[in-house]
């Protein structure tokens, strides 16, 4: 097994971990968390294809990487920011209790 396939399973169970913590989860803080995960793991895959390519030089999967954690940053201010409204309507942050999008 080379390299890029053990970052490329590294980053699939990473992935895995993500997508179950998100799916199975009912709070929504531990929601926002599994994505972010998944968002880790595809800038894993990002920075893997782009040491083990061809083209070394051209820095793409670097400056994916960056814009993608650039994205998971705001993604997740705006999470946040969601999530302390709702709990300030309904004092929980369990996703199963939180059935209105009424104010």
């Amino acid at each position: 097994m080379n390299l890029l396939s053990a970052c490329l399973l590294l980053s699939a169970f990473i992935f895995a971990v993500g997508l179950a913590g998100a799916l199975t989860r009912r709070n929504a803080i531990l929601v926002l968390i599994g994505i972010e995960l998944m968002m880790n793991a595809a800038n894993l895959n990002l920075i893997a294809f782009w040491r083990y390519g061809t083209e070394h030089s051209a820095l793409t999967g670097v400056l994916f990487a960056i814009f993608s954690i650039g994205v998971a940053a705001a993604e997740a201010a705006v999470g946040l920011s969601i999530i302390l409204a709702v709990y300030r309507h309904t004092k929980t942050t369990d996703l199963d209790c939180i059935d209105s999008m009424k104010g």
